[in-house]
């Protein structure tokens, strides 16, 4: 996306304590600014680059990490790994935390709009190019990082996936901060939400689409086949017939993608392995629907990670409008605690929190606690100035796309096994005693 542009923090470390009333782009007179009384910030001098918000680089270095540690960790340490259906573990919160940085980052990037037009082509350009790497990395290309083949047949390419959903988002998200601002004077947080007030209405009218689709489309029976022992095909009918159904075998999440996707492009992976989300063998009473292909990064889920994105767009507003601390940290800590006792609320009356889904809850709990760690992260990286411990994080969280490429797609270590002696399993990973 480019750098964006810091409206800028404190040297604490060099300053000395930190006053909360300082802002982070000059002095205020109050919590707020006016939108329309302040001057545009002055472009970075021609012979530096931009300054980068440290914090939000902290952030999604924090979350590089925490995906890595779960894609290891996840099949020894339960509690790390994502919850079969229902319900929130730590590694449900990796996906909304990027989509909730794509929203601030693009606050700052698209802060000035010189050329409406312009910033709209090269969005739709930067999204396709995200959508298209994510096909090759997610779509079957490659078949593990212990078989050296690649290649896939077209008609069976899964579609969606993590990229993909990634570049969905940002797109509508990019359209919305470019052309769906208002002129709206900013002297409080009310004021934020009246300024951008058009974006609140798609996030909205989004949430309202998906929950009348989630509950009110028929559910009907259906049918799927998959290769049995000897490329004989194994055929199972699971039956439906019901509206409203939030379980993983007749939900209109999975309806919606099989009938506009087609059953051949989604997400293949047992859904009740015994070890589930990792391979393994099926229970004895595995139920008919349990090797069907779902995707967890499908249509209609994606539409809430969307709104995840919008609610990332309105925290980067409170940067922009905001130059003090205090006004920016409490701007941001009333609307997370909202999110997050909304998002209890529901789940308490039966909308369950629920990745697979992406329900209602789930992102409200998910977009809660990220402005709640994105606010303490800034407090004390931008704040109070411990740049020491996050250096680390920070260059994770610059490179978090080759590290995702690399690392949580495999990329690398099919690299390495790549390059063996006389057999495969005589790779580098044996040599030096990581494994075969």
């Amino acid at each position: 996306m480019g750098g964006y542009e810091l409206v800028r923090s404190d040297d604490a470390a060099a300053a000395g304590p930190p006053d909360l009333e300082l802002g982070g782009s000059g002095s205020g007179n109050g919590g707020g600014v006016s939108a329309k009384s302040r001057p545009p910030s002055s472009p970075p001098s021609q012979g530096g680059a931009r300054q980068r918000l440290v914090s939000l680089d902290v952030f999604r270095g924090i979350t590089v990490l925490l995906m890595i540690i779960v894609d290891d960790a996840g099949a020894f340490l339960p509690a790390l790994n994502h919850s079969p259906w229902d319900g929130v573990t730590i590694a449900d919160f990796v996906m909304p935390f990027f989509l909730f940085m794509v929203g601030i980052s693009l606050t700052l990037a698209y802060k000035r709009v010189p050329d409406k037009l312009e910033a709209t082509k090269k969005a739709v350009l930067r999204a396709l190019k995200l959508f298209c790497l994510g096909l090759v990395l997610q779509g079957g290309f490659f078949h593990g990082v212990r078989s050296l083949t690649f290649g896939v047949d077209i008609t069976k390419i899964r579609l969606m996936g993590i990229l993909q959903r990634i570049a969905i988002a940002y797109l509508l998200a990019a359209i919305c901060e470019i052309w769906l601002k208002g002129d709206d004077d900013v002297d409080c947080g009310l004021d934020v939400i009246r300024r951008y007030r058009y974006q609140l209405v798609v996030a909205l009218l989004l949430s309202t689409m998906y929950t009348v689709i989630l509950n009110g489309v028929y559910v009907p029976d259906w049918e799927y086949q998959i290769s049995g022992p000897g490329s004989t095909e194994k055929s199972f009918s699971v039956r439906c017939g019901v509206r409203g159904d939030t379980g993983p075998a007749c939900n209109a999440v999975g309806m919606l993608d099989r009938t506009i996707l087609g059953i051949d492009h989604l997400y293949r992976r047992p859904q009740c392995s015994i070890n589930y989300p990792q391979n393994g063998p099926l229970p004895p009473d595995a139920p008919s629907w349990c090797q069907a292909p779902f995707d967890p990064e499908g249509l209609l889920s994606s539409v809430m990670a969307i709104v995840t994105c919008l609610i990332g767009l309105q925290f980067g507003h409170i940067i922009i409008h905001f130059e003090k601390h205090k006004g920016r940290i409490i701007n941001w800590l009333i609307p997370s605690f909202s999110m997050l006792a909304l998002a209890f609320s529901m789940d308490f009356i039966g909308i369950r929190m629920n990745k697979p889904l992406y329900t209602i809850s789930y992102a409200l709990a998910t977009s809660g606690a990220a402005g709640l760690l994105f606010a303490g992260i800034y407090t004390l990286v931008d704040v109070y100035g411990f740049r020491k411990l996050t250096i680390p994080m920070e260059w994770m969280g610059k490179h978090a796309l080759m590290i995702y490429v690399l690392v949580a797609c495999n990329i690398l270590p099919i690299f390495i096994h790549g390059f063996y002696w006389r057999e495969p399993k005589n790779n580098l990973l044996k040599f030096i005693g990581v494994g075969a």
